[in-house]
């Protein structure tokens, strides 16, 4: 053995050699008991980032089972991503002096796959680099014919059932990525914004949003507000910026009358609430912002006859964005004495896009929607009877808690890139059917004739589904796609890995889904692991500058000292406070297993033997009994998805009792050459290294072979 472990030298040469093995191919024919894991899709067009690399959890989990002679099989895969990959790629046009809006439809989804399939390798790579012990034969991407083939069978399964239904509904829209998101991938914050007072009639409303009173319906007051009583049901003159409008005076139990002034104005196309009380109430949703997140005047200036002072207003409003047009229409509020006046601190939550961090606008559109209603109660019943187990058992409760929250799931995205909706517009509505169904079909192939009434003029949704709808089928799709043996032998699957973070966004709802078209839970197990922060605790992001690259450490300290820093002294979905010291630990102690085998390898190759017993049978039998003791407390940790904990277990024994105790009270009985106590130190390290595999694979394969040969893997040895 070499004087010092060299990772760079041997970590792609050792899982060349997994490769070229066939070690991480799973056999569905086999009689073993089946373990599988469907990794998290990561995006096929990014870099892997280091939260990435806490799929080490899978691959410790598939390499320990493998190890208990369970037939494992770990399925990769590439998420095409959706909106995030569209945003990266509309960045790379822009630096090109382009924009989406310079192509067709069909040529820009042709450019973004190209620029995907350009950088997927290099992500797979990096898993590689990782050590992951994945069956890349099975490999599948989102965008594959036949994952897309069963999405949309799955689709029609839900339209056929009556749990998919289209609707004109407010959605959550991000003007800045040019599609609606359903309310999971709204992120609110608390923000500073000035509280404007109007004159409304004889009323003063105060509001943050004096650009969407143009399209005002209503007046809302709390019905037991003695205030208003008298008002409840009167329509008023208002007079506004553009002329008089006619107001209703409504009742409404939800207004807080400690509010500002306890009136509220009342707009269904661009509030949430108001777009509900409006349904109530029979008041028309006429939006006055654009898609683009501009002011639309137009239907005002189509008018005749309107007042020039009008018209000037409309015009200078026409076509801003929302911020400018405010700006405007304050300044003439205040011209007209309609500003009473200004809270320049008033505090409130808004929503903003997940992705870009842009205000969301509420905004009246078309879209499909589920009825989550009958899915969230079979997968509630999943969890609560434990069909489903949850690890840490903590998070079951919080799971329950986001099911019971769940509303109807907006699954419509209006972008290029991923799985176009195949659902059809009759044009003719040419029946009772046609009239019943607002003209839409599903159809999984492109149709000749509209399958309602046989008209031949029809039009495809232009819409994609949300990238959160394919992968919530991903468990059950990857393996149906790999074929019938593998769906029947691997699912369900055994274990579902991933962050707290995206319980609510993806694993809901694979449950949900996954129950809905198998009739089966998608996993039997669900482990989640917590998020990696700075050493201050503080989220990474690449404004902070405080992200590290997973690629840069392996590079430095080799893929063991990574993983193992990941897990080591770290709470079962806890999060991370991650630094390079912590790395460097891990790094010394791949170091002390190293040099334990060099110092074993060593006495190994010594002409002297002595095969008698000299002195230390007692020595050597404590050993074997705490050898015991820890490869108890080691399974027991194991099997209870206590990872850091026997990672824990082996670290202390080997580097403490093992080589600080033992080998320096045996030392000079393996230097007479007692063969019985080398042979019991070898026994013991190897038994430790078996443990050892599933963190640290590339130094614990490399020692193994200095023993062994390199024809025998340590992954195939058996822990127990």
């Amino acid at each position: 053995m070499e004087p010092k472990f060299q990772p760079k030298e041997i970590e792609d040469l050792i899982y060349s050699s997994w490769q070229d093995a066939g070690l991480m191919k799973a056999d569905p024919n086999s009689s073993k008991k089946p373990f599988c894991i469907i990794l998290p899709p990561p995006n096929a067009n990014a870099d892997l980032h280091l939260g990435h690399a806490m799929y080490v959890y899978e691959d410790l989990m598939i390499r320990y089972y493998r190890m208990l002679n369970y037939e494992t099989l770990w399925l990769p895969g590439a998420d095409h991503a959706g909106i995030e990959t569209q945003y990266v790629f509309e960045k790379y046009l822009k630096k090109q002096g382009k924009s989406r809006f310079d192509y067709d439809r069909q040529t820009l989804f042709q450019m973004i796959w190209d620029f995907v399939m350009e950088n997927r390798g290099k992500m797979e790579g990096q898993l590689k680099k990782l050590g992951f012990a994945l069956d890349w034969e099975k490999k599948k991407f989102t965008l594959d014919e036949d994952i897309v083939a069963i999405v949309y069978d799955t689709f029609k399964k839900l339209f056929e059932e009556k749990l998919l239904y289209r609707d004109y509904r407010l959605v959550n829209y991000c003007t800045r990525c040019g599609t609606s998101f359903s309310d999971l991938e709204v992120v609110y914050i608390e923000k500073k914004d000035p509280l404007y007072y109007l004159k409304y009639g004889p009323f003063t409303i105060a509001t943050v949003r004096p650009e969407t009173k143009f399209r005002d319906t209503a007046l809302a007051v709390n019905p037991k507000d003695r205030r208003y009583k008298k008002w409840l049901g009167k329509t008023l003159e208002i007079p506004g910026l553009l002329g008089e409008i006619k107001m209703t005076v409504i009742a409404d139990p939800e207004v807080d009358p400690k509010f500002g002034t306890g009136i509220m104005k009342v707009t269904p196309a661009h509030d949430p609430h108001d777009f509900e009380l409006g349904k109530k109430y029979g008041l028309p949703v006429t939006p006055i912002i654009t898609t683009q997140g501009r002011m639309d005047f137009s239907w005002f200036l189509g008018q005749k006859n309107i007042p020039e002072k009008y018209r000037i207003r409309a015009e200078k409003y026409h076509n801003q964005k929302i911020a400018k047009a405010r700006t405007l229409m304050v300044e003439d509020l205040k011209a007209d004495g309609l500003l009473v006046k200004v809270d320049e601190n008033y505090t409130h939550r808004i929503g903003t896009c997940y992705r870009d961090g842009s205000v969301i606008e509420p905004l009246p559109l078309e879209q499909w929607f589920i009825k989550v209603k009958p899915l969230v109660a079979e997968a509630k019943k999943i969890v609560q009877t434990g069909k489903i187990k949850i690890h840490p058992k903590r998070f079951q409760k919080h799971l329950i808690t986001i099911l019971d929250n769940f509303i109807d799931w907006n699954i419509s995205r209006q972008i290029v890139w991923g799985i176009r909706i195949p659902a059809y517009k009759c044009q003719k509505m040419s029946n009772g059917k046609c009239q019943m169904s607002k003209g839409w079909f599903v159809s999984l192939e492109k149709p000749k004739v509209c399958s309602n009434c046989g008209a031949k003029e029809f039009e495809q949704d232009p819409d994609t589904f949300d990238t959160w709808f394919s992968s919530a089928q991903w468990p059950f799709a990857t393996l149906m796609a790999a074929g019938k043996k593998y769906y029947d032998n691997f699912y369900p699957t055994s274990v579902m890995e991933t962050g707290y973070d995206i319980l609510r966004a993806w694993v809901a709802r694979m449950i949900m889904i996954g129950y809905f078209i198998t009739k089966k839970p998608p996993f039997k197990n669900v482990f989640l692991h917590g998020l990696i922060r700075d050493r201050q605790g503080q989220k990474m992001s690449k404004s902070k500058g405080n992200v590290v690259n997973p690629m840069e450490m392996i590079d430095k300290y080799g893929a063991d000292a990574l993983r193992g820093a990941l897990i080591f002294n770290v709470k079962e979905g806890g999060d991370l406070p991650f630094s390079e010291e912590k790395v460097i630990g891990m790094r010394n102690f791949t170091n002390k297993i190293w040099n334990i085998g060099r110092f074993l390898e060593l006495n190994s190759k010594a002409e002297n033997r002595n095969l008698k017993q000299v002195q230390n049978s007692e020595q050597l039998n404590e050993l074997k009994k705490e050898l015991t003791a820890e490869k108890k407390n080691y399974i027991r940790a194991m099997n209870g998805y206590k990872f850091s904990q026997a990672l824990g277990e082996v670290y202390e024994f080997l580097w403490h009792r093992f080589a600080d105790y033992y080998i320096e009270e045996l030392k000079d009985a393996l230097q007479n050459g007692n063969i019985e106590v080398l042979d019991t130190l070898k026994e013991v390290y190897f038994e430790n290294l078996k443990m050892l595999h599933p963190f640290l694979p590339f130094v614990t394969e490399a020692v193994w072979q200095v023993f062994k040969g390199k024809n025998d893997f340590i992954i195939n040895s058996k822990i127990v």
